[in-house]
């Protein structure tokens, strides 16, 4: 009888392992990010448009800069920028900016966001599509500056972002479509 007993008793409490991990489904560990934000992209990328209907939803209001230089920066406010990572030539094409002249811009905008205390927080969401050469050389530039990343799992299936992540000791989370984003960038937020 006493058998009986102990095994529904071990099955609940198997079954509350599985539930008591997904009650910290984000491995940011507590709000980093300040209000103003600056959004901006680092590829030019039309992610960024993504990006933008996310902080709506979220209510997280932005100013929109898709070329800010480091210079520019202060004068924006910014506490925060959120940065929408990935390479489009077509985009790159339109900002008439060369691949080595949007990385070099990026080092010096991550360079004075440091150096002024302000925070990043880089996604990328475009998944397995927006992956390719030239995204990856923006996203290796990229990621190591920022202070949080957020990734579309499929963009993720080679293990580049939490690689790099894991690296810089940067929380990295994955949700598992563009639309789930949202909620660990509001997150983010104090």
């Amino acid at each position: 009888m006493q058998q009986s007993r102990k095994l529904p008793l071990l099955l609940a409490l198997v079954l509350a392992i599985p539930a008591a991990l997904c009650a910290q489904p984000y491995k940011l560990a507590a709000p980093i990010a300040q209000k103003p934000v600056l959004l901006t992209s680092v590829g030019q990328s039309a992610d960024v448009e993504m990006l933008k209907v996310l902080l709506d939803r979220s209510k997280i209001e932005y100013k929109y800069d898709i070329q800010v230089k480091a210079g520019g920066l202060a004068a924006t406010g910014a506490k925060t920028i959120v940065v929408a990572i990935g390479g489009s030539s077509k985009g790159l094409g339109a900002a008439g900016i060369s691949p080595e002249a949007e990385l070099e811009r990026a080092k010096l905008l991550f360079a004075e966001a440091k150096k002024l205390g302000v925070k990043v927080i880089g996604l990328h969401i475009g998944g397995e599509a927006r992956r390719g050469e030239l995204s990856d050389r923006f996203v290796q530039a990229a990621v190591p500056a920022c202070d949080y990343v957020i990734v579309v799992a499929e963009g993720n299936n080679d293990g580049l972002f939490t690689k790099l992540c894991a690296a810089a000791k940067i929380p990295l989370d994955s949700v598992e479509k563009i639309t789930k984003a949202g909620d660990p960038l509001a997150k983010a937020f104090k």
